[in-house]
């Protein structure tokens, strides 16, 4: 199969959250891997954007507007795996802050109109506690998760053609 036809592409408005996360929290955390699936030989740090399934709004507001809920896990190893995750849970939050408020657009994927933190990153040992899709049952020894969880709200690139 060769993909959508474009005039299938033509009529989404809106790209999906996590593309525009992954995109914004690739840019601003240099040298951490981002990701929306955890790969079978994952290597630590890494940053997991997922998007929660049970929020989400469309208002039919013509400029295009879409709000999810958002679970970032950020995890690393040890030596200092617990410390480490913990930070890395607050440059994700300093990175997403300074997408919304500075604007920052993605060609092809839009902009972060808001962002407001529901939750804390927070330490989990395991994925009982998670608010996501599970993929470890146990965390493997020694990698420390930290989870927290956004509202954001994203309007569509404007540089991409919309049907009216």
């Amino acid at each position: 199969m060769a993909g959508l036809p474009p005039e299938i592409k033509a009529l989404a408005e809106l790209s999906p959250v996590e593309d525009l996360l992954l995109a914004v929290l690739r840019e601003g955390l240099p040298g951490i891997s981002v990701q929306s699936l955890i790969s079978k030989a994952q290597a630590f740090p890494f940053v997991l954007v997922r998007r929660d399934p049970s929020f989400g709004a469309w208002s039919g507001d013509t400029r295009f507007t879409d709000a999810a809920r958002v679970a970032v896990h950020t995890f690393c190893q040890d030596p200092n795996g617990d410390e480490d995750a913990a930070i890395l849970g607050e440059a994700v939050r300093v990175t997403l802050r300074n997408a919304w408020l500075n604007q920052r657009v993605v060609p092809g994927r839009g902009h972060i109109t808001r962002v407001d933190m529901a939750s804390s990153p927070r330490r989990a040992s395991d994925w009982a506690t998670a608010t996501g899709p599970v993929q470890y049952a146990d965390l493997p020894t020694g990698v420390w998760r930290y989870e927290a969880i956004y509202d954001i709200q994203i309007r569509k690139p404007r540089s991409r053609p919309y049907p009216i």
